[in-house]
């Protein structure tokens, strides 16, 4: 004789809860289902242009207002001009890699560094005592400010730059680190601890996974202060062998050029554009659907 099992009691609190889910996945499903592939392009790529209008329509006025003359503030027409016919000379693209490499390996050290000393910070109160304060004291220093130092211990050579990126960008990650395992909910641990988690498999297993979010908006913060103070170094340390974006720009001020200035302004915008569209929009996008905070 088969035993039958009595039925779950569900308080009317579940029940809400339940509907208010199927709810979302029904919205979420007949957003797709009516929504095609273009209509997706199009609902995230239209307001971008809306943007991008009105800051050319405002330059534009701006430009047949008078308030400089033409060959100090050029209108938006000759600099977009310019701009294509950089992006089609071999040059413009050897300067790109020139920044895009310094950048990318001087960002490398400091997530490495930034990483191990904030976990370092944030399990050891010897430590948060001694430099916790000073991670954001050292945060909030222009890069500029670290160049004379650099340029004595490294002369006029790629070492000053990558110095002063490393410098720029390691104490946002490390800060985006302590803060993050700092609100770490304690039920987590204690459930991770009841299941046999400790010591490194602890915050490997539990604790990292749930500062996450933190330690991504680290990440970007200090992609931000890595790429200032890449150009900053750009700026100051001109190597004639190795061309780079902010050599250029300072050949243009020099130069007095200012639609290829302006026109190099805007391809780093877009490089900036590029790497949170392609590298942590989606990093982040995929943080909230998995904690479900975004639908997908």
């Amino acid at each position: 004789m088969a035993l039958v099992e009595p039925p779950i009691a569900v308080t009317p609190e579940q029940e809400e809860l339940a509907g208010l889910d199927a709810l979302a996945q029904a919205e979420s499903a007949g957003r797709r289902s009516g929504q095609g592939s273009f209509g997706a392009v199009w609902s995230a790529t239209w307001p971008k242009l809306v943007a991008v209008v009105v800051v050319l329509v405002l330059w534009q006025v701006v430009a047949w207002s008078g308030w400089r003359p033409w060959y100090v503030l050029p209108g938006p027409a000759p600099v977009l001009r310019r701009l294509l016919e950089d992006l089609s000379t071999a040059a413009t693209w050897h300067a790109v890699a020139t920044t895009m490499r310094r950048a990318l390996l001087g960002f490398s050290l400091a997530v490495v560094i930034g990483l191990a000393l904030g976990v370092a910070v944030s399990r050891s109160e010897v430590l948060r005592r001694g430099i916790g304060s000073l991670l954001t004291g050292v945060q909030t220093m222009p890069s500029i400010a670290w160049f004379p130092l650099a340029l004595i211990l490294f002369q006029f050579s790629e070492g000053a730059i990558f110095f002063v990126v490393v410098i720029g960008g390691a104490p946002s990650v490390a800060n985006g680190v302590i803060s993050g395992i700092d609100h770490v909910p304690p039920l987590l641990i204690r459930a991770g601890r009841t299941l046999g988690a400790q010591g490194w498999s602890l915050l490997r297993l539990v604790i990292l996974p749930a500062a996450l979010p933190a330690i991504v908006g680290g990440l970007k913060q200090g992609w931000a202060f890595a790429w200032r103070s890449l150009l900053a170094g750009e700026l100051i340390v001109i190597l004639g062998s190795r061309p780079s974006l902010g050599a250029r720009l300072e050949l243009m001020r020099q130069s007095a050029d200012s639609v290829g200035l302006i026109a190099t302004m805007l391809l780093l915008l877009c490089i900036g554009v590029a790497v949170d569209a392609a590298g942590f929009g989606p990093l982040e996008r995929h943080l909230r659907r998995r904690r479900g905070l975004e639908v997908s």
